[in-house]
């Protein structure tokens, strides 16, 4: 019996390339039938604003599929992992490696390793390329798939309460009084909560205080008229720092950045318990990969011709499937607070590693 937790190095990098070559084989393949039933279902829309076209698709599938390989790379390693092991038992490899005396844990280590690694790349990846395509993609769609604002933000469809009067923008742009919002309306309402006044503007600027609308269209509910006005000043009590923490979306910011984040909104008074859990999500979302080969380990062991093949896959399918669920179930209980934010974020991936190594232990070792 060996007791190096490693195999051979030329049996370890065999491992490895078997893996990898399936990992980006499901990748792809996920990402390209479900990149193509998206943009069937988007792709109406794009095309409904006046001047798009082929490019603008295209340019659609550059934002969308950074954001689908984000989310269905733990599921294309899951899947490799069972295919990979399955594929290893039906040819018997699996037995020779332990009738040479290796353990289990010997046999998934290059797996685990090489998923580790790919954790790595898709924490990186997330934090490079994601989070701006999530920020961009966001910034288009609040203009209808128009022509996006320069310097736009990440913010999108903001919508602003000023006491008991409504502002609400499509996008922004610039940053501290220099702020710039783009698409606004803005509802003036009465005691009893009824709209009386609606105005309507491409631009408003601040003003400190409030924030000039340039040439607004204003609509009377009252009188049921509208007249075009050359500006005015609305929403007094909304300022630049208000608006920068009234909506900060987790995906379109990376780890550092939304740290920063959380740091403002908790000094503002507000909670950030949604937030902290995203933070802690953005760990342990990208290492939720190098779990997978765990929990797909049971279609590695027990003999293939006794045809229990299909249903060790399909249990350890059962496994990974069942820990996407609970992890995004935990996630949402963070979100309203039913979970602290750390075990929110951590209890899946630890409760599934514990799951995953005991099966292993009490079947194979």
């Amino acid at each position: 019996m060996s007791f190096e937790f490693f195999p051979s190095r030329t049996l370890t990098i065999y491992l490895a390339r078997l893996f990898v070559t399936r990992i980006l084989a499901v990748l792809v393949m996920l990402v390209l039938v479900l990149q193509v039933l998206d943009l069937l279902g988007e792709s109406g829309d794009i095309l409904a604003h006046p001047g798009n076209g082929q490019m603008q698709l295209l340019y659609y599938v550059t934002l969308r599929a950074p954001q689908l390989v984000a989310r269905f790379l733990p599921y294309s390693v899951l899947l490799a992992t069972i295919i990979t092991l399955a594929t290893l038992n039906q040819n018997s490899e699996v037995i020779s490696m332990k009738a040479s005396g290796l353990s289990a844990h010997q046999v998934l280590a290059p797996l685990i390793l090489t998923a580790l690694v790919i954790s790595g790349i898709s924490f990186a990846f997330n934090e490079r390329v994601v989070t701006r395509a999530t920020a961009q993609l966001a910034a288009w769609e609040a203009v209808d798939y128009g022509p996006i604002p320069k310097a736009t933000g990440p913010k999108a469809n903001l919508y602003l309460a000023d006491g008991k009067d409504l502002l609400l923008a499509q996008s922004l742009t610039g940053e501290g009084n220099a702020l710039t919002l783009n698409g606004v309306t803005f509802y003036r309402r009465d005691a009893n909560d009824m709209i009386v006044e609606q105005l309507r503007a491409d631009r408003a600027t601040f003003r400190n205080p409030g924030w000039q609308m340039e040439r607004p269209v204003r609509f009377d509910v009252a009188g049921t008229t509208t007249t075009r006005l050359a500006s005015a000043t609305v929403a007094p009590g909304i300022t630049p720092a208000k608006i920068y923490i009234s909506k900060v979306d987790a995906d379109a910011q990376d780890i550092v950045t939304l740290a920063g984040s959380i740091q403002a909104v908790h000094e503002a008074g507000r909670r950030t318990t949604d937030l902290d859990a995203a933070w802690w999500h953005k760990l342990s979302g990208p290492l939720s990969s190098a779990l997978m080969p765990l929990l797909g380990a049971v279609a590695a062991f027990g003999l293939a011709r006794s045809g229990a093949l299909l249903i060790r896959a399909v249990i350890g399918m059962a496994l990974g499937f069942a820990y996407f669920v609970f992890d995004n179930a935990a996630l949402a209980m963070g979100n309203f607070g039913g979970y602290p934010p750390f075990i929110a974020a951590w209890a899946p991936f630890l409760l599934f590693a514990l799951i995953g190594e005991t099966v292993l232990i009490r079947t194979e070792e």
